[in-house]
Order: C-alpha cells, then structure tokens, then sequence
C-alpha cells in the first residue's frame, strides 16, 4: 500500500496505477480500460482496441496500449500490491505510444522496450553505495533477484549468468545465515548455485528445509533443481535419496553432473520409456564414454534393442542425436538460436541417409524431415548459402574424429554437398516413410499439426492405421485419431470393430477428453462405425451409452448419432442442439448426419443455418470451416490459428463459388486471422518466404471483400 499524497490513507498500487491511468490520451493516442477475464492474452487485446476505436468514431491513425489478464495476475496481488513487472502491451505508433505513456505514475516507472517488445511499468525502488538492496524492501529485492536472474546472453544453447561481485555474494550468503525460510530465501539459494555458489552446509540445511517443508511433493518446490546440483556437485549421499524421490524429472539435473551413478540412473529411466530421459542418458554416455555423438547414439540404439524397450525410447534418441548435435555446433560456433534451427534442420536432412545410423533411426529423423523439406530447400537456394558440415561420414568421407559432436568441424560455403545431401533424402524418402506415422502418445497439439497430411491417404497410410488399430499397445488418443481418420475417410470396416469389441472394451469406457483435439473419444468414433455397419457389436455399444454409469459420458451420447442416421436421429440432435446447452461437437455432428440423410455437401447445410436464432454464431462459424471437407472434418470449436489444415479450409470456404455471401465472408476473416498472415513465425515449422508471400497475396487480393 502506498501514501496518496493527501493524507493519511494509503492505497493499494493497483488504486494508484488505474488512476494515473485513466488520466491518459490524446490526440491520436488511447488506452484500454484494465482487463478483465475477457482479455486474457495479446490477440484480445488488440480486438478490444479495434471495438473501442470504432466505437469512438476515431479516425486516422491510432496509436493504443493495454495490459491482459495474464500480465495483471503476475503483476497484482490479491490486495492490489504490485509483486511483479506490469507489461504494458500495445498498437500503433511506438514513438506516439512511448510519448503517451510518459514516465509513469509518482512512486513509479515505465521502462521502454523498445519497437519490438512492451513497456514495462515498476516501483522506484532504492540500491546503496555498492548496488545493494535493503533486505526489508520486498520490491528493491525482486528487482535485484531479477536482475541477477537474467541470462548473459538468451541466445546460448546453455544458459550462462554473469559472475556475482563479493558484496552480492555476500549479501546472498547472508540471507541463507539463521532459520531458512524457503519463501524467502529459494531465489537467492537459486541466483548462487546458478554460478555453483552454494555451499555443502547451506545446501544441507535447505534440504532439510525442503524434506520438511515439501514432504511426498518435492517437485513442488520451485528450487529444486538448483539444490540437487549442488548435492550432486558436492558428492553428497542425499542427492540420490532425492533423485529417487524426484523419479525421471531429475534426469536433466543428473546429466549436468556425469558420474557413472548418474549414468546408471538415467539409462534405466529411459529403456523403461521414459522420453524425457533419453537427452540426458546420451549426455552423460558421452561425458563418460564416448563423445562424438553418432557413435555414442548408435551404441544406445544397441542398448534399447537387446532391453526390447518402448518405442518412445528411440523416438526420444532421435530428438536427442539432433538436439545434440545442434548444441555442439552452436557452441563450437557462436551460433545463435535461429542459425540453430536451421542447422538442425539440415543435419537432419543428412542424417536421414548416414548409413552409420540403424534404419529405424533414420526412419524418424526422416520424419523430422518431411515437415521441413520446403525450408530446407529454400534455404539451399539462397545465394551464399552456408552449410555446417555434420561430419565427412554423413557425407561419404573420411568418417568422424573423436571430437565432441559427431564431426561438427567447421561451416563451409558448399551448395552443392548440400543439395546433394538433399537429393539423397528425397530419393531415400519414400522407402523410409511409407507405413509409418506420428508418435500417437505425443502431445494433443502436436498430432493435430500433422492432421492435414492425411486428408488424403495412401494405401501404404490405411495400414499403418490399421495396424496401430489393432495393436493392444495403442492408447486411448491414438485410437481416436486412427480411427476418427479411416471412418471419417470411409474405409473403416468390421475388422476395426472386431479388433476392439470386446478385447479393448475397458480402455475404451474410460474418460478421455478431446475438446481441443480434431478426434473424437474413440467409443464416440467406434458406435458410429458399428451402427453404420449393422455390426452385431453395435446392440452392446448402444447399451452402454443408453446406461447411467459413468456421468462423463452424458455429454457425448448424441455424438454417437451420426450412425446409421435417421429423421428421428436428426431431431433429437437438432433439439439439443437449439436448446444452448453445452456444446462438445453436436453442432458438428448434426450438419454432418443432415448432409448425409439429404445427400448433400455439408457446407450446404452449415450456411443455411447462418442467422439462425438460438444458434451460437462462434459455434457455426467454425463448424462452417470444419466441414469444408467431408471426408477430413475438423472437429475443433475454436479456429487454430496455428494450424495449416484450417488455414486452407478456411480459404477453400472463401473461394467457394456455391456457399452465399455471409458463408464467404467467414472463411476470409478466419483466413485474415490466422498466425501464417499475421504471426508466421508462431508456425510449426515456421512457413517458407513462398508460403507466407502466397498467403500476404491472397489476402491483398481479397482486401475489398
């Protein structure tokens, strides 16, 4: 709480803040009000200016600012008291803004980010003599601590902090003296043993702080890692007790400090499947015993086939090997995180065909490929285009040195090697890929980006599918997204429905949630096959839906009519549907089963419900997207920005010469709205100079529609 200048009565940083405020504008330039829930991230924020100036009936340029929801939470707490940096975010003119916002409120500062980043707004806060904070003053510490937290240089592979002078050491030191509180004291334990400062007495004694403090939750402690390298680092017995406590979490933090202990722990970690352990078992392999990593990586491949483990382990092994030698090449280098990625980007390119590599590994660095191959081919078109050699091996050379990244010598301007190498991947691509497919454990997110590549599929495609189908190993996502493709594709049959009636019947009654996913749960996707079918399946299928227990799958039963449908079918659906409730795909589901009762496009269907009443517009309008291809339906009820598949839904409905003028005008503001126009960089992969120049002309070309 801070005096107001006029008496005795304080008010909270948050009062003071909103008032200096609301006392800014001007010609040219306006602010938000503070948000509320409604404006939760940056996009908002610019949609709430666009509303407010036309609202205004302000013309000409101008220029705003705002904060979000998320920046206020970090920034305010419950009592209004500011505990962290306000973000002020904004539009415009940056000039027109930095001179708008000023220097703050009294009591306070707005630092300026510059042209591309936010304004910053803090308390004034006091150092001594020796730059040093007043232990008492909360904010003048968390400034300090921040200061001391930030990176020498963002861009390095591994995080470096600049060297602490002796009087911040020894103000840090000193909070960590007399009974450990740790609220209070995690950030300096942190900010010490950031540059290996802690000591065996003090991270003795904030261990026992954190067994007590954290008992049977010691993740939950925000300093964790950093106190577990110091017990490693100081060759303490308890580092082990707390790896075993922390379980596969600990791996990265084990690596940092090989020993063969270490080893041991991380490599049983890994054949067990755990992915986020592999990284740190090929680190510690080649600490220990063999530093370049081709070879290091070949010797693990032998260590998961003779153990028989997961496939997650080598798929883990191959995010490893480029990660790796990603590393090696930037530190041997001083590349930056953006040269980085493209360096990945063409040692996979290599690495898909070094023989020196077992099939099955080169088969999913293939696969990192595919994604990328435009990028790769556009980069390789680029006069001066310079590659970073990833060994004489890869490319049918001498073979790789003993060096510490699998060979990573120098960066050669060689054009040719490096087109070379990619006529090698793409003559090679085809015998790699054909009958494979994505990690179905993956994240949600990360299959739905690789949705779009099977809206058509290849023979070689539908048995894989099949395949993943019919093994008991296939978990619950994985079901739905084989699934949902071979039935939305029309190529699911009765095998399907043998292959998991009743063999999988208890998976497939479990809980599974698909609200932001393009898949449905798998029992939805399975009852509608068996239906369609008249598969004798389908009476016990029908029965479990039509049963009480369990409650969570009330909300899917209507999904299921989409089999076998029917008027009554319809009706009951469309009564749900005009009744609000809550709505988890049956807008969806009703245009689909009415396209098929009346045997037309479903898009047919969607536009004639536009305007509607009772009919939710959001809801429709990315139903209306969604269906632009039958055979592929995109089952999200929010527009992915991120997504490609919806990008080009989202322009074939624009172009769409049979859909009315109002249907038209949906798909090209979704299209006008999507990340390739306006945040390409925010793409997985990141789009090619033609695709995002494509995209820019499409929208140029539309501009008066």
């Amino acid at each position: 709480m801070r005096k107001s200048g006029v008496g005795p009565v304080e008010r909270s940083d948050l009062a003071l803040v909103s008032e200096w405020w609301r006392g800014l504008g001007g010609e040219g330039f306006v602010v938000l009000p503070p948000p509320n829930r409604g404006r939760y991230t940056q996009s908002d924020g610019h949609e709430d200016a666009a509303e407010l100036v036309a609202r205004r009936g302000l013309e000409g340029p101008v220029s705003f600012a705002y904060w979000h929801w998320q920046s206020h939470g970090r920034a305010f707490d419950r009592a209004g008291a500011l505990k962290g940096e306000l973000l002020l975010h904004w539009g415009g003119e940056h000039a027109v803004v930095a001179a708008g916002l000023g220097a703050g409120p009294a009591g306070f500062r707005v630092v300026d980010g510059g042209p591309r980043g936010a304004f910053v707004l803090d308390l004034v806060t006091r150092r001594d003599e020796a730059g040093l904070p007043d232990p008492a003053d909360r904010a003048g510490v968390r400034q300090f601590l921040d200061a001391l937290d930030a990176p020498v240089d963002r861009g390095t592979p591994s995080l470096r902090y600049r060297p602490l002078s002796a009087g911040e050491s020894a103000w840090l030191h000193e909070r960590l003296d007399g009974p450990l509180d740790l609220a209070a004291v995690t950030r300096c334990a942190v900010a010490l043993e950031r540059r290996n400062g802690l000591t065996p007495e003090e991270a003795r004694r904030l261990l026992d702080a954190w067994r007590a403090e954290y008992a049977g939750r010691p993740e939950k402690w925000t300093g964790w890692r950093e106190l577990l390298h110091a017990l490693l680092r100081h060759e303490c017995e308890a580092a082990w007790e707390t790896v075993a406590a922390l379980g596969p979490a600990a791996a990265s933090v084990v690596a940092e400090v090989p020993s063969a202990r270490g080893l041991d722990v991380v490599r049983a970690w890994a054949l067990a499947g755990e992915p986020t352990a592999v990284s740190a078992w090929l680190a510690s392999h080649r600490a220990l015993h063999e530093p370049d990593t081709v070879r290091a990586v070949v010797a693990l491949v032998g260590e998961i086939a003779a153990e028989n483990a997961p496939e997650s382990a080598l798929r883990g092994l191959c995010t490893a090997l480029l990660g790796a030698v990603t590393r090696d090449w930037r530190r041997e280098t001083g590349a930056g995180a953006l040269a980085g990625r493209s360096y990945a980007d063409l040692a996979a390119v290599r690495l898909a065909t070094d023989e020196r590599l077992p099939r099955a590994l080169r088969v999913l660095v293939a696969a990192h490929v595919r994604e990328r191959v435009e990028l790769v081919r556009e980069q390789l078109q680029e006069p001066g285009f310079s590659l970073a050699d990833v060994g004489a091996g890869v490319d049918g050379g001498a073979g790789s040195g003993s060096g510490s990244g699998s060979g990573v010598t120098a960066v050669v301007t060689d054009p040719a090697a490096a087109r070379a190498a990619l006529d090698r991947y793409e003559a090679a691509a085809d015998g790699l890929l054909s009958g494979t497919g994505p990690d179905l454990t993956a994240y949600e997110g990360t299959l739905s980006r690789v949705w779009e590549r099977y809206r058509t599929l290849t023979d070689a495609d539908e048995r894989w599918l099949r395949e993943r189908i019919a093994d008991p190993a296939t978990g619950l996502q994985g079901l739905g997204f084989c699934l949902e493709l071979l039935y939305a594709h029309g190529l699911a049959c009765p095998a399907e429905v043998d292959a998991l009636v009743p063999r999988r019947w208890k998976d497939l009654t479990k809980k599974y949630r698909t609200t932001y996913t393009e898949w449905r749960h798998p029992l939805v996707t399975l009852t509608c096959l068996a239906l369609d079918l008249g598969h004798p399946a389908s009476t016990r299928l029908v029965a479990w839906w039509e049963g009480p227990r369990p409650v969570w799958k009330d909300e899917l039963r209507l999904l299921t009519r989409l089999g076998a449908p029917d008027e009554a079918k319809a009706a009951e659906l469309w009564e749900f549907v005009a009744s609000g409730a809550h709505d988890v795909g049956h807008l969806m589901t009703w245009v689909l089963l009415r396209a098929r009762l009346d045997g037309e496009h479903p898009l047919a269907v969607a536009d004639r419900l536009l305007g509607t009443p009772g009919i939710r517009e959001h809801t429709l309008h990315q139903v209306l997207i969604g269906v632009a291809d039958p055979g592929q339906p995109l089952w999200h009820y929010a527009l992915d920005v991120r997504s490609r598949g919806w990008w080009r839904r989202a322009v074939e409905v624009a172009e769409h010469p049979g859909l009315s003028p109002e249907a038209r005008a949906v798909g090209l503001r979704a299209a006008r709205g999507h990340h390739l126009v306006r945040y390409p960089d925010q793409l997985n992969p990141v789009p090619t100079r033609a695709e995002r120049t494509a995209a820019l002309e499409w929208v140029e070309r539309h501009r008066d529609q």
